[in-house]
């Protein structure tokens, strides 16, 4: 098929950018002018965009087009934001073709297109779909006043699909989205797709063998989304604790489905259907990195902490791993996102995880064990410690000891604690019920997890008695408890008074969430 080389119009196309887990509209135009025939692409193109003049071209010529004999310039705006990787290829290549006059500029106006293109002109799957498809009507046609319809690689497909919002088309090469812009052919929708329900866990916390201490923590934990810490001997089962909370945690919602798959989505993972609706379960090694953790690069990805989100953050040996990743994370444990800054970036990622560490009391990890003899001096046992900083540790609101368990108790020779005749199954049962109805009554209640409250709403959902308020006050003062950890004993009672079903805060509540601040305890 030939076409012009030289017409006076600009061929115009829109895609949308990668900004964190924003996707901004950006306007593609080409315009054909007389000159040696060279192709320049204008508007902050990072090296990708301007190697995809050579992926363009050959796409062009593969599928039938001739590629101009001209001047070929390219503007992305707005030319500002920084563009990156593939995704531009097809709108890039759309607009040319219009340029040169195969394609009117009114039926790319109804469109948005994302996509790499092959030699062949194949679309091939780029990252960061998802959130392009639940993007707001902030740009709407002229004409029909609808949202664009959004087209895009047949492996994008079914993730696109999962915005209710927006009308979606796949498009297998270049030559096919020609065909359907003029009305030759039309292109298919993605397969309609019902998500489904989170794939059933067959952990279960009965599976945990005694522990009811860790066990009750980590229920109270699960209630009101606070994070934890279990300090232990090795083989004491805090990692085996840790792997039940998501058992234990209510599923998420379809806006929190699509919050965690927006984040993978632009993330170096690929987006997976089969995963979707499950709560994240990060366990990232000691040895992570704070960009790792926290995230960057350039442009900026997201790291564990994000990849995390409205789910659960593990890390195991917490001591081990370095000052500087266990400092990153204190931002995030207060406002639940984290800022990212690099020379041609600032982006935002959502990083409202549940933080669950474990660490051995010592570097041999017996201190405290009649069963082994510890081998640290008091002095190594201080420098141990002492890598975790207070500030930290004031962001973490219940401590747990997981000591060893009496003897008997995996053989199920150990007594068994009077009242404990339910089966594992019904204890299971009764516990996420207990959570469940917790979690819809703080959110009933204040709109948010306990976990989350501020100081001006503790007021007015965790009120004290005055008896009880001089108590707090003398324990608080005894103990050298912080006023972030005078919060955060408040906070803990709320929850367990919702986990009792009683509208008011009471003494048990108070002296149970006392004794779950151990590490805030003067030595």
């Amino acid at each position: 098929m030939l076409v012009q080389n030289t017409p006076m119009t600009v061929g115009t196309t829109y895609s949308s950018g990668e900004v964190g887990i924003d996707a901004p509209i950006v306007t593609v135009e080409a315009k054909i002018t007389s000159g040696l025939p060279r192709v320049l692409i204008v508007g902050l193109p990072e090296t990708a965009v301007r190697e995809s003049k050579d992926r363009v071209k050959a796409a062009i010529t593969s599928s039938g087009f001739t590629f101009p004999s001209a001047r070929v310039t390219v503007n992305l705006a707005p030319a500002d934001l920084p563009k990156t990787s593939g995704r531009y290829d097809l709108a890039i290549a759309l607009a040319i073709i219009a340029a040169s006059g195969v394609i009117p500029n009114t039926q790319l106006d109804e469109y948005e297109f994302l996509g790499e293109l092959s030699l062949t002109g194949r679309v091939r799957s780029v990252r960061g779909v998802l959130p392009a498809a639940l993007r707001d009507a902030r740009r709407k046609n002229r004409a029909s006043r609808k949202l664009h319809t959004l087209i895009v690689p047949p492996d994008n497909g079914i993730e696109a699909a999962l915005s209710e919002s927006r009308e979606v088309l796949v498009a297998p090469s270049l030559k096919k989205v020609v065909a359907h812009l003029t009305g030759q052919e039309c292109l298919s929708n993605p397969p309609q797709v019902i998500p489904q329900k989170p794939v059933t866990n067959h952990s279960r916390l009965s599976d945990v063998k005694g522990q009811e201490v860790a066990k009750r923590a980590l229920t109270i934990a699960a209630g009101g989304g606070h994070n934890l810490l279990m300090i232990g001997p090795p083989g004491t089962g805090k990692t085996m604790l840790a792997s039940r909370l998501a058992t234990i945690i209510p599923p998420m919602t379809f806006i929190e489905s699509l919050e965690v798959a927006s984040v993978v989505s632009v993330s170096k993972q690929s987006f997976n259907h089969d995963t979707w609706g499950q709560r994240p379960f990060r366990a990232p090694h000691h040895t992570a990195s704070s960009v790792a953790i926290v995230g960057g690069s350039n442009p900026p990805k997201p790291g564990e902490i994000s990849l995390a989100h409205h789910g659960v953050l593990f890390l195991d040996e917490l001591p081990e791993f370095s000052r500087q990743v266990l400092e990153v994370l204190r931002e995030p444990l207060e406002s639940g996102e984290i800022w990212i800054s690099r020379a041609n970036h600032q982006v935002r990622y959502p990083a409202e995880f549940q933080l669950i560490a474990a660490m051995n009391p010592c570097p041999c990890g017996y201190y405290g064990d009649n069963r082994h003899q510890c081998e640290c001096s008091l002095d190594r046992i201080q420098r141990y410690r002492s890598k975790i900083s207070g500030p930290l540790l004031d962001r973490i609101d219940i401590h747990v000891e997981v000591l060893p368990l009496p003897l008997g108790t995996l053989s199920g020779t150990a007594k068994t604690p009077d009242g404990e005749d339910m089966s594992a199954n019904e204890k299971d049962a009764h516990i996420h019920q207990l959570v469940l109805r917790a979690r819809q009554t703080m959110l009933d209640r204040q709109g948010c997890l306990n976990a989350r409250l501020d100081a001006k709403a503790m007021e007015t959902w965790c009120p004290l008695e005055q008896k009880l308020s001089i108590f707090l006050d003398k324990a608080v003062t005894s103990l050298g408890i912080s006023a972030r950890g005078y919060y955060k004993i408040l906070r803990i009672a709320r929850t367990i008074a919702d986990l009792s079903g009683e509208e008011q805060i009471k003494s048990n509540h108070l002296s149970e969430a006392l004794g779950f601040r151990r590490l805030d305890r003067k030595k």
